[in-house]
């Protein structure tokens, strides 16, 4: 799914090509995609684009008359950019819906068969801030306050990354970089935390995200974000299990969970205990190996 970084370089991306453009209409590919019912999309016909915006993981374009378009991209959804002239085909499986301006269209993609994509269109900043999760921008916040809502809930600090409810725009994939260059477990109970793992967690959040959004912007080189994925060679343990990790060449270890994974280092982040796989520990029992030197003599050959 794309996070703060992602989806801040498709803010500035689109911004760039729609700023003070005309929106001419939305063409959908699935009636499942538009998931509201007032306004109407002919009502958005015709007035100028006045803004565009992150509201946690959504792009939000803004038209004149408090008008807004809100688009959550979920798991597989992206975004490429049509030049006039270069009108795209809604007969293509992955496409699944248009914004049409006067500058160029919006094509929004998703791949797979579960289409979890969305557009929600609001009628006011009312209607807008239903679609606010809560969560707080950490970019934006002192420590002071970050430390208050981070503990103001009692959860694993993996949990407290990616919930948007607490912290806005952070998900799986960054919030294992943020955790490893913090040198914090991800089960790591959040009202265990001590001021200076908080300080480190704060100050790494800091880093992870300014540091991947420059970045994808300088990999773009100025055009519109192409390769939006949640996995890079440049990253220290998210979808690295057993590379090395690039601080101390251990390998990476993970959890599997439901649908998603957590990466991190045992050397680095968990003084030296493999955690337990929660499908796997159910199935060994005391057989799961607590240590990376015990899990190594585990493996076969």
């Amino acid at each position: 799914m794309p996070e703060l970084p992602d989806v801040d370089l498709y803010v500035e991306a689109i911004a760039e090509r729609t700023l003070g453009a005309q929106f001419v209409r939305l063409r959908l590919g699935s009636p499942f995609v538009l998931r509201s019912v007032t306004p109407m999309a002919i009502d958005l016909e015709g007035n100028n684009v006045v803004g565009v915006s992150r509201l946690g993981k959504r792009v939000v374009v803004e038209l004149e008359g408090s008008l807004f378009m809100v688009i959550h991209l979920m798991i597989a959804g992206r975004f490429r950019w049509l030049e006039p002239g270069k009108e795209p085909s809604l007969k293509v499986k992955n496409n699944i819906a248009v914004l049409e301006f006067s500058t160029g269209s919006l094509l929004l993609t998703e791949a797979g068969s579960k289409k979890r994509a969305s557009i929600h269109l609001a009628g006011s900043l009312k209607a807008l801030e239903e679609h606010e999760r809560g969560g707080l921008e950490v970019l934006d916040a002192t420590f002071e306050v970050f430390r208050e809502v981070l503990l103001r809930r009692n959860h694993t600090v993996k949990r407290s990354l990616t919930d948007p409810r607490i912290l806005s725009g952070i998900g799986n994939a960054y919030s294992d970089e943020i955790l490893h260059r913090a040198r914090l477990s991800p089960l790591t109970w959040t009202s265990r935390l001590n001021d200076e793992e908080l300080k480190r967690l704060y100050a790494s959040i800091h880093e992870v995200l300014v540091e991947w959004r420059d970045l994808l912007r300088d990999k773009a080189k100025g055009e519109f974000p192409r390769k939006v994925t949640a996995f890079h060679q440049e990253m220290s343990v998210h979808g690295k299990y057993k590379q090395p990790c690039p601080a101390c060449e251990a390998p990476v270890q993970r959890i599997v969970y439901a649908q998603n994974e957590c990466n991190y280092c045992v050397n680095c982040q968990t003084k030296g205990k493999v955690l337990a796989d929660r499908a796997l520990s159910r199935l060994l029992g005391k057989d799961w190996p607590r240590t990376l030197e015990e899990l190594e003599e585990r493996r076969p050959g």
